[in-house]
């Protein structure tokens, strides 16, 4: 049983510290086959949980960034 693919992205950035779009692509393609857009969703639900921060390098390129600490948590109704 392969791990899901959000997994798979996330050890890859957190071992690499940073890489980009490109070498994350071919990481994964090398167990499975897919596409930019699923990497695309991926990498959109794992900056939405703030565990990684994406940066544009060039028109068509972007640098993914593992992020230490993660943004704290909204205390509602506090002051």
């Amino acid at each position: 049983m392969k791990p899901p693919l959000r997994y798979s992205v996330f050890e890859f950035i957190k071992d690499k510290k940073a890489a980009t779009d490109d070498d994350i692509l071919d990481f994964i393609n090398k167990s499975d086959t897919y596409s930019i857009h699923e990497l695309n969703k991926c990498l959109m639900d794992l900056e939405i949980l703030g565990v990684i921060s994406i940066r544009w390098v060039a028109k068509e390129k972007r640098r993914v960034e593992f992020v230490d600490v993660p943004l704290e948590s909204t205390k509602y109704g506090e002051g």
